[in-house]
């Protein structure tokens, strides 16, 4: 055979192995152990998507389909290797991270909050029950059962010898059934009678709210309504709502409520309003309020000051103190270092809620161990007096956080090549000089990324503040509920009021949240940019 013939002939194509070819799905016991969290994975995506169907979240019922498939593409595909171990991480991400900045700066632009929980539907549907809350006057009162029908909450009632039974927006109708000896339906043909205390909180709720037609002619006779589920009675409404013009309407004096998009609230023409109230977009409002108006921009000034000094001071002190304790360890001279080492990270090691909890009482005017041990019955208020209490606490900020510090920088020191520093001290250079000009710039190099995250870190350290002293004491100039060692976070925690000290107002919580990000960003942002110019040191 020639060379030519050789060289002509196809050559046998080369079998596809290793990451080139496409995986083949065995049964083995690696796709079936896949196969069934998958299978976890996608009925609880499957169950998102039914609730937020039953609600009319179209958006995240949306969001939650895409990355269901997205999440089966990539786990029941050859060719996304890389993306197996990624997606876990995206997830998480996107739904603890993004979602919650996202949603976040939807709150900041609307009037959420106080009297302005729902939306429109819910907020009219709320106001015709509460209309209907009237007792209609020389009404008999039933003896009556709750009963149900699926989801369906409805009431039966004796009337005489005979047994009543309707499903909420409904009307009674004569149904077969028991009655018991204490007079009230225990049996009925159709539904299933069920105890109120079995009722869940929200069902609890619903059932103030239910209300059967006594006839068809329910406007000019009334509804059955109960508190108890034991008794009925006969209630009427006061307003009417017309759905065209988008208006309630007080049958006993004729005023007329309209819809104010605006204000969020269905209005009179004298400024007389409807609760509840509902959500609506007021743009810009929440950041305006936060800046201008003097309840919150007179101490948020102050509280963003003291913000930027606490995170800032606490960053300095704990380093300091840190890389000390790292140095003087590091010296091999030491005898017993790696006993002392432990104890340095015990602080660490104990929760930090617990913590400052313990230091608020050992920091107590009148029975705290400071005071009462240390000195002698002292009446210092470490916690009472504005200037003593931020010293109290960046103190216990110290003691929480210098352990981390003595940690990064004692693993730092240890990279730290010894031959620079002895090279240093050949050239006659004393130890000031070696720590200036040797350890500290080759230690900033490794502990400059973390001394940035420790800056964002405290800078919305709430356990501290809310647990040591929750941020006390009070500004007397405030109108609002702030202390002199409020943060930015635990203020806006207040003012969202989830303390019960003032109204809900999400909206202004969401706004103020949003300046912190963008703070904190910056910061974070330009600090680590900056840093980069240490690079050429190493």
């Amino acid at each position: 055979m020639t060379e030519t013939s050789i060289a002509t002939q196809p050559r046998p194509k080369k079998k596809r192995t290793g990451i080139d070819a496409p995986p083949a799905h065995s049964w083995g016991p690696g796709f079936i152990v896949k196969l069934v969290l998958m299978a976890f994975v996608n009925a609880a995506g499957i169950y998102i998507i039914v609730q937020a169907w039953n609600k009319d979240s179209w958006v995240l019922m949306g969001l939650m389909a895409l990355m269901l498939l997205f999440i089966d593409w990539v786990y029941f595909s050859g060719r996304t290797l890389a993306l197996k171990y990624l997606t876990p991480g995206l997830a998480f991400l996107a739904v603890f991270q993004a979602f919650v900045i996202v949603y976040t700066g939807y709150i900041a632009f609307t009037n959420y909050g106080f009297q302005h929980m729902v939306d429109k539907s819910a907020a009219t549907s709320s106001i015709m029950v509460k209309s209907s809350t009237h007792r209609v006057p020389d009404t008999p009162q039933y003896p009556s059962a709750v009963i149900r029908d699926g989801d369906e909450l409805g009431l039966a009632i004796v009337d005489g010898e005979e047994i009543l039974a309707g499903l909420d927006g409904g009307v009674v109708e004569p149904v077969d059934g028991t009655i018991g000896d204490n007079g009230r339906p225990t049996e009925v043909k159709g539904y299933e009678v069920v105890n109120p205390n079995t009722l869940s909180s929200a069902e609890q709720r619903a059932l103030t709210g239910v209300r059967v037609g006594l006839s068809e002619d329910e406007d000019s006779v009334g509804s059955l309504g109960t508190t108890t589920g034991a008794s009925s009675f006969v209630f009427t409404s006061q307003l009417t709502y017309d759905e065209d013009a988008d208006t309630f309407t007080n049958s006993s004096d004729g005023t007329v409520y309209a819809a104010n998009d605006d204000t969020g609230f269905y209005e009179s023409e004298d400024g007389d309003r409807l609760v509840p109230g509902y959500r609506v977009g007021v743009g810009l409002k929440n950041f305006a309020e936060g800046f201008s108006d003097a309840r919150y921009a007179q101490p948020f000034v102050k509280v963003l000051a003291w913000t930027v000094a606490f995170a800032f001071l606490s960053v300095i002190t704990t380093f300091l103190l840190g890389m000390i304790l790292a140095m003087t360890m590091d010296d091999e001279r030491m005898k017993g270092r790696k006993v002392y080492r432990t104890i340095m990270l015990l602080p660490y090691a104990f929760p930090s809620f617990m913590t400052a909890f313990l230091f608020a009482g050992m920091l107590n005017t009148k029975y705290g161990f400071f005071n009462q041990v240390l000195l002698g019955g002292a009446q210092i208020g470490w916690l009472t007096d504005p200037t003593l209490a931020k010293l109290s606490v960046l103190g216990v900020n110290l003691w929480m956080g210098f352990p981390y510090m003595f940690l990064i920088c004692t693993g730092a020191l240890q990279s730290i090549p010894h031959d620079l520093i002895e090279a240093a001290k050949v050239d006659g250079a004393s130890a000031f000089q070696v720590w200036r000009s040797v350890t500290l710039p080759q230690l900033m190099i490794a502990v400059t990324p973390l001394l940035i995250a420790s800056f964002a870190f405290n800078f919305n350290n709430f356990n501290l503040i809310y647990m040591l002293n929750s941020g006390g004491p009070a500004m007397a100039d405030a109108s609002v509920p702030v202390g002199h060692t409020d943060i930015l976070i635990s203020m806006v925690y207040k003012i969202a009021g989830l303390t019960g000290e003032a109204a809900a107002n999400y909206g202004l919580a969401s706004a103020l949240s949003l300046v912190i990000f963008i703070i904190v960003g910056t910061v974070s942002l330009i600090s680590f940019k900056k840093s980069n110019s240490l690079e050429g040191l190493n």
